[in-house]
């Protein structure tokens, strides 16, 4: 079994669909969403149709839950809350009643998907130090849980009690081990912030215990236009072309 994992596509077409397209390339068994599906870029709706078409399972971001009004926004800054309050405004009720069915977390096999971390996913925390991974670890059991939400792909390791993150190179597949436990980060689709502007994904090989990485090029331009053309503030389009 092969699957895709794919995160925070942030209404960003044109990534979700070169990622789509580059997934049927790899002899990939399903896909996989791990939310924020919208939030942020120009067509919310258009995504949520892709979704709802190519993955067999989806579970739901904080921009998603934002767009439904499920959580206040003030910690949002002042960009992200725009395009939240935006976001909402032109959601469908097709889009809405997806985005209303979907979990906070899901296990998938034996495997944990959960869009931010799996202690307290309502809380959106972000896994950013290894003293926050080494708290997700103690709040799940199984062997791999696949997040999202910070939009920086890494492979964060725990052997025993040490916990380290791994290189998760381009490209090249990362071996996993059975005695060892992982939390995956699969990157952004629609907006990385790893100072590469590309999007990305990750495809997990159960067969080989493999993770592996893509990057690809798509046609920023053309969304940097649509969210200028929706009225959604400059920075949004320009934090595209530098990765952040």
């Amino acid at each position: 079994m092969r699957t895709a994992f794919i995160s925070d596509i942030h209404a960003n077409s044109e990534a979700l669909g070169v990622v789509l397209a580059d997934i049927d390339t790899q002899n990939v068994d399903r896909v996989v969403c791990l939310g924020d599906v919208v939030g942020y870029g120009p067509e919310p709706n258009e995504c949520v149709a892709k979704i709802k078409d190519r993955c067999v399972t989806t579970v739901i971001g904080n921009h998603d839950y934002a767009a439904l009004g499920r959580m206040d926004t003030l910690g949002f800054n002042e960009y992200a809350r725009a395009a939240a309050d935006w976001t909402a405004k032109v959601l469908n009720q097709e889009t809405i009643a997806f985005l209303e069915s979907l979990p906070l977390s899901k296990m998938l096999d034996d495997v944990l998907l959960v869009h931010a971390s799996p202690k307290d996913p309502e809380r959106w925390t972000y896994v950013l130090s290894y003293q926050e991974a080494q708290r997700q670890f103690e709040a799940f059991n199984a062997r791999m849980c696949f997040i999202g939400h910070s939009h920086l792909p890494v492979v964060i390791e725990l052997n025993g009690e040490q916990i380290n993150a791994l290189e998760f190179t381009e490209d090249v597949p990362l071996r996993l081990h059975k005695d060892r436990r992982y939390l995956i980060n699969v990157g952004s689709v629609g907006q990385p912030r790893d100072r590469d502007p590309r999007t990305g994904y990750a495809i997990y090989d159960e067969e080989t215990d493999t993770v592996l990485l893509r990057r690809l090029e798509y046609p920023l331009a053309e969304v940097q236009e649509k969210i200028l053309n929706a009225g959604l503030a400059p920075f949004l389009a320009q934090r595209l072309s530098d990765g952040v």
